[in-house]
């Protein structure tokens, strides 16, 4: 799937019943379980992990950098930081320098601020 069309689904995901907040949500508690899960499975399931999630903080970023997202600037490049960051803790993750706990904690962070906690 195309980075746009990632953008779609992600866009087509709110239009369901739940806020863009609660969607957001529950796409981190997902992609965060299953790098949890994968740490146990074995390296092809960290793969899969990582490259979901990668392609989840992608997506914020590109949103993020969009003149009509309607965010605080301050908090848009907060994302698009960690966004930047997740892509560089991912290639070295696969490359098996270093290990899924940061990302899983950054993930968990964002969902606690998501939730309101």
């Amino acid at each position: 799937m195309t980075m746009q069309g990632y953008q779609q689904a992600y866009l087509q995901a709110q239009n369901v019943t739940e806020s863009p907040r609660q969607t957001e949500y529950r796409i981190l508690a997902r992609i965060t379980s299953a790098m949890i899960k994968a740490e146990q499975q074995g390296h092809t399931e960290v793969v899969r992990a990582v490259h979901w999630n990668r392609r989840l903080w992608l997506t914020l970023q590109s949103d993020c950098a969009s003149e009509d997202n309607g965010l605080p600037d301050a908090m848009r490049a907060g994302i698009i930081s960690l966004a930047i960051w997740v892509d560089k803790h991912s290639r070295k993750v696969l490359k098996r320098e270093a290990d899924l706990a940061p990302m899983i904690e950054v993930n968990r962070n964002i969902m606690e601020g998501l939730s309101g906690g």
